[in-house]
């Protein structure tokens, strides 16, 4: 089980996409280096001052690689840290040389277990025990020992908790845009299976008669032809969506546009619910159409539930000739709070997978907004569109 556990840990990835530098790292340095300059100015007991001032500076730029080498960050500052000992052993046994700015090895070991590969840890953490065994003077009390090197090791398990907490809620994001993805293939794969039969009723159909009236299956076959360029695109729709396995359906139509008088005229709402519905919303793709309902669902739903002393919830759904504006406001108190939960999180991933986008946030002045703008799927200009003969 041990070995299972430590072969695991060796071969761990390290966390994708980490930022090579962000604005708190330029902080840290001129911080550092303000330390620096107070130190080797205010300090009389400082032992080798240049060493010293240079051997800080080295240590205060150091962590600005500490996301992208953090095995090289850490063998670097705690190599340094050792030579610098060995040096002071020989020419001042009895002198601390150095000064407290260099503590800044600690952002080190935090970085290590929250950048580095499972490899990394092992040999960084290695080089870690290493430089503090050999730095802790002889005679130190096992108490003293014990505190120290907690003291060390604290920035590494912190940096190892964050870790674990961004990857979890990673993880459960993905499950939610997964989720997300099968309830958009299922409601595509409604529409396919419904053209498909609309394809085989008219196929049928055009053949019955096709020896008595060659006119009405001429007119049969253009309807094959229509449905067949509606499937290919929804076809294309649901490949998308389904990416790299497939999904089971259930054989359910879909809320709509339709659907949404009945949505927020639903008993038991403490809001009153203004639905505005404006432009050509009755031949909306299947996709588009499902989506606008659930935007608006999802955005009532969070409103009635954390909207802070709100009594109405604003909805409008406006068709334009190349898309669909969705907009869904309350007048609740701005509470500094977020309502950004995973629910949200599904439909920007669905938004996304039509081609859209979705914003979500605190007004300008009161309450919570959501803004999205999906794009019409099929237009009268599309290529697929069979022109009638």
């Amino acid at each position: 089980m041990l070995r299972d556990e430590l072969r695991t840990l060796w071969t761990e990835p390290p966390p994708p996409s980490a930022p090579a530098r962000v604005r708190r790292d330029w902080v840290l340095l001129a911080a550092g280096l303000g330390v620096v300059v107070l130190e080797a100015t205010l300090r009389e007991d400082v032992v080798w001052r240049p060493v010293a001032v240079v051997f800080a500076v080295w240590l205060c730029l150091l962590p600005l690689w500490r996301r992208t080498r953090p095995l090289a960050m850490v063998t670097l500052g705690f190599g340094s840290v050792i030579l610098l000992q060995v040096a002071s052993l020989v020419a001042a046994p009895h002198e601390q040389v150095g000064l407290h700015a260099g503590t800044v090895v600690l952002v080190l070991v935090y970085a290590l277990p929250r950048w580095g590969s499972g490899r990394e840890i092992v040999l960084g953490s290695a080089v870690i025990l290493a430089a503090y065994a050999l730095c802790v003077p002889d005679g130190t009390p096992a108490v003293e020992r014990l505190a120290g090197l907690v003291f060390l090791l604290l920035p590494g398990l912190i940096g190892a908790a964050v870790r674990f907490r961004v990857a979890a809620r990673e993880r459960e994001w993905e499950q939610v845009r997964s989720r997300e993805r099968e309830r958009l293939a299922r409601e595509l794969h409604d529409t396919v299976a419904h053209h498909v039969s609309a394809i085989v009723i008219r196929a049928q159909a055009g053949r019955v008669l096709a020896g008595t009236d060659p006119s009405a299956a001429v007119e049969a076959l253009e309807g094959v032809e229509e449905e067949g360029a509606r499937t290919l695109e929804e076809m294309r729709a649901m490949v998308a969506a389904l990416r790299d396995r497939g999904v089971g359906a259930e054989l359910a139509p879909p809320a709509g546009v339709a659907d949404l008088e009945r949505l927020v005229r639903a008993p038991g709402g403490r809001l009153r619910v203004d639905l505005g519905l404006d432009g050509e919303l009755d031949a909306l793709p299947p996709a588009v159409d499902a989506a606008v309902y659930r935007i608006v669902q999802e955005s009532v739903t969070n409103a009635m539930r954390h909207a802070v002393g709100a009594t109405e919830v604003v909805v409008r759904v406006t068709a334009e000739r190349r898309t669909v504006r969705v907009s869904v406001r309350d007048n609740g108190q701005r509470t500094g709070r977020g309502r950004d939960g995973y629910g949200l999180a599904g439909l920007r991933e669905r938004a996304g997978l039509l081609g859209g986008t979705l914003r979500a946030g605190p007004g300008a002045d009161e309450g919570w907004h959501v803004e999205a703008e999906l794009p019409r799927a099929r237009r009268e200009s599309d290529g697929h569109s069979c022109p009638r003969r």
